[in-house]
This record gives structure tokens, C-alpha cells and sequence, in this order.
């Protein structure tokens, strides 16, 4: 069963895990000098963000969400969870807070598009660049129906 909850300083390592290897398995289109700065942006905020964590029956992170408002900043779950539900939990979890929820996508991660498409998202725009001027292009998506 899947829980979901607030973070705690004792889960930022964890949290930066699921992060590493959510990206190795995901973002193979991230240059080796960009996932390296990417990571080091990362350590630097991630462990001290409030986040949602979904958690397993033993209470270990296994996914987590950064929620800023209505925008979903951040989802991202352990590999060896994918396909199980974890990231609809987070998603569901989000809604129930925020029912106009928004996030973008990195166009090049067909699967995390897919997934939103799948889950109701619309696309409501296109950026050339991230968030830090990088030439990966986001696709900007929000909520628009019931899954």
C-alpha cells in the first residue's frame, strides 16, 4: 500500500537517491556536463524542500512530489517502483489540494509526457529552454479532466 506524506530532514538523502536514479533511467537526452550541474542544483535545495513522499508498508520513500501552489515543480520516483501506481498516488494527492494543478515536462522524456497525457494533462504551451536557460525544451501541461 502506498502512503503518502510530508518530508523530514532525515529523508533528504533519500530524496536525492530517488532523484539520481529516477534521472539515470529517464533523461538520457542530459548532456554528462548538465547532469552534473542539474545534480548539484539539486543537492543543494532538494533534502530541505517541503515535499510529499510516497512511501511503502516499511515507511521508505519510494517517490516524491515538490508542490509550489498549483504547480507541480517536481515528481520524480524511484525506478524500482515505476509502473506501480506511485506517481498516480502523488498526482491524486496533489489534485485533492490543488484541483487546477499545472507542471512541465521535458519534451525529450516521451514516458513522463505520456504518463501526464494519461493522468488528463492538456499541454498549454512550449518553452525552448528549462528553467535555467538550458536548450532542453519543456512542454507547459495542466489538469484538465478526471482520469
Amino acid at each position: 500500500m502506498i502512503r503518502i506524506r510530508r518530508s523530514s530532514a532525515a529523508d533528504g538523502e533519500r530524496a536525492v537517491q530517488i532523484w539520481r536514479d529516477a534521472v539515470d533511467a529517464t533523461h538520457d537526452f542530459l548532456t554528462t556536463a548538465h547532469r552534473a550541474a542539474i545534480e548539484a542544483e539539486v543537492q543543494s535545495f532538494l533534502p530541505t524542500a517541503p515535499l510529499w513522499l510516497a512511501v511503502d508498508a516499511d515507511h521508505r520513500a519510494i517517490g516524491f512530489m515538490l508542490l509550489d501552489g498549483s504547480s507541480m515543480e517536481a515528481l520524480f520516483i524511484d525506478p524500482a517502483h515505476r509502473g506501480a501506481g506511485v506517481g498516480r498516488a502523488l498526482v491524486a494527492h496533489a489534485l485533492e489540494h490543488e484541483p487546477t494543478l499545472t507542471t512541465d515536462v521535458n519534451e525529450q522524456n516521451g514516458q513522463a509526457v505520456g504518463f501526464y497525457e494519461r493522468l488528463g494533462f492538456v499541454a498549454t504551451g512550449r518553452s525552448e529552454r528549462d528553467g535555467q536557460g538550458r536548450a532542453y525544451p519543456l512542454i507547459h501541461l495542466r489538469f484538465a479532466r478526471q482520469s
